[in-house]
Formats: structure tokens, sequence, C-alpha cells
């Protein structure tokens, strides 16, 4: 078993995917279940599967997900999202091999690789009685913690430009598929919603731009408008020293925020202990001219 976390949108379906095509069961099935989507009055079924007659609505029997995953992966989407009944009747499954359909008293063997993902954290969920502690340790065989977007700058240009070709195949690798401004504003967005809010903003500037490379006003306005350097705004006729156009810019910033320091330093792409560096630094020179 393998549990992948991280935030959401960095890719676990994905990494899950790609464990399942490298792993000696590539030529069986893959079946992904979000934990988090299923009703929890149906979620048992949706897993075990249920005989006719077991419960109204019931009408024939049915296969559960896990059945039908015999011979390949079962990638559990949100596993922390799972009713504590539930989790208890997945333990017994992954520690015997046995699942019993819902109303059926025979019990029977699945062979299935189990993968499971959360953005939560399960150990705080055991600590608060969330969670089985003894199923945590089942799925964790092998953990993988996939980084946020914004934890590895250097691949947000490779996957936008990846994602671009969805939209436009005849992109061929070593063309300017961005600008330099519309690059840089892409490298320095924090991505709150990982490779899957890039994928959207990606898909946004393709429909908006119909050749050429992408430019800072084919991304969308509300993300990216209060993004944008604050020194673009300057002329190259002001005489303005580089320290006091930092000084505008930090100001301009700041009242955009409301004096939310932690908010300006982010859309700045600074530390906020430099942030702070920098204000004590500008009261001094105030004060001493």
């Amino acid at each position: 078993p393998v549990l992948i976390l991280g935030e959401s949108g960095t890719g676990k379906e994905m990494t899950a995917r790609a464990i399942h095509q490298r792993s000696s069961r590539k030529n069986g099935p893959f079946v992904a279940i979000n934990c988090s989507a299923i009703p929890e009055s149906l979620i048992e079924s949706e897993l075990f599967g249920h005989e006719k007659g077991a419960f109204t609505g019931a009408h024939a029997q049915r296969k559960g997900r896990i059945e039908h995953s015999s011979g390949g992966t079962l990638f559990l989407d949100e596993i922390g999202e799972l009713p504590r009944g539930v989790q208890a009747k997945l333990l017994r499954f992954l520690e015997s091999g046995e699942i019993r359909r819902v109303g059926d008293n025979e019990a029977f063997t699945v062979d299935v690789r189990v993968v499971c993902a959360t953005h939560r954290n399960l150990e705080e969920m055991v600590s608060t009685g969330d969670f089985r502690e003894d199923l945590m340790f089942r799925i964790n065989t092998f953990e993988v913690q996939l980084p946020s977007l914004r934890e590895r700058k250097d691949d947000i240009l490779l996957l936008a430009r990846h994602l671009l070709r969805r939209f436009r195949p005849a992109i061929k690798p070593g063309d300017d598929a961005f600008s330099p401004q519309a690059a840089t504003m892409l490298v320095e967005y924090p991505w709150p919603g990982n490779v899957r809010e890039l994928a959207n903003v990606v898909e946004h500037a393709a429909i908006l731009c119909d050749a050429g490379p992408i430019e800072p006003n084919h991304l969308p306005t509300r993300k990216f408008d209060n993004r944008k350097p604050a020194v673009a705004q300057f002329s190259a006729t002001s005489r303005l020293t580089l320290r006091e156009i930092e000084m505008q810019a930090i100001h301009e910033v700041l009242e955009r925020h409301d004096g939310n320091k932690p908010k300006a330093a982010e859309e700045l792409g600074i530390s906020l202990k430099t942030l702070y560096n920098k204000l004590n630094q500008m009261s001094s020179l105030e004060q001493s001219a």
C-alpha cells in the first residue's frame, strides 16, 4: 500500500496512475474513487458491492469498486473522509484480502493493490478520534509527499508549456510560449490551487491568445492584476533613485492590502522579515531627512 500526501491540485491521482503504470499490475484495471464525493449511506455499497434486496433500491446484485479492481490498483482519494464504520471494514479487507458484499454472508478473496491519498493530516485525525490508527499504519507502508507548486517554482514554466501544448498542439518545445513579463507573473504567483489552478490559467490564456506568445493581458484579471510589478508604473524618464522606486512600490502594495504586511510581502515576492527590514530602513531614512 502507498499513501500519497499533498495539497489539493498537486497531482495525487496522476501520481497514483504513474505507480500503477510502472507496476506489475499495469495490465490490470485502475479504479479510482473519491471518498468525499459519495454519501456516507452509499460508500460501503460502492466499495464492497451489494446483493439483490440488501436494502431499499437494491434491485440487483452489484459489484463494488474493490471487486472491479481485482488484479489491478484501487485508488482511494481523500481517504481521510471515509466514515469510521467503513474504515473498520476496509482495514479487515487490507489485512485478510477478503470482502463481503452488503447483504451477503459469504466472503471471497480479491487481489488488489491499494493506493490512498489525502490532503489532511491523518496523525491529527487519529489524535482526535476521526481516523483509526491501525488503518493509518496499514495504508502507509510507503509514503509519498507531493510538494506544492510554490515550493517548486522551477517547474512552473515547464508545466505551463506542457499544459499549453494540450490546447496548442503545434507549439514546439523550443518555442517562446510565454512572453518574459507573463512568465515572470506565472513564477511569482503563489498558486494556492497548485497544478490544477495552473492548468485553468493556461487554458484561459490559450482561449484569449490566438497566436504568438501568451502576454500578461491574456492572464485572468482577477488573479494577476494586483500582481503586476509596481516598478512597471514608472516611466523611463522618471528621475528617481532605485531606493525611491522601491519605497514607492512598497507603499503602494501596502495601501492596496490595507496595511496587511504578510499579503504585501507575498505580492512583492519577499519574506515578511525582509519587508520589515525595508520598512525600518525607510523609517530611519525619513527620520534622518
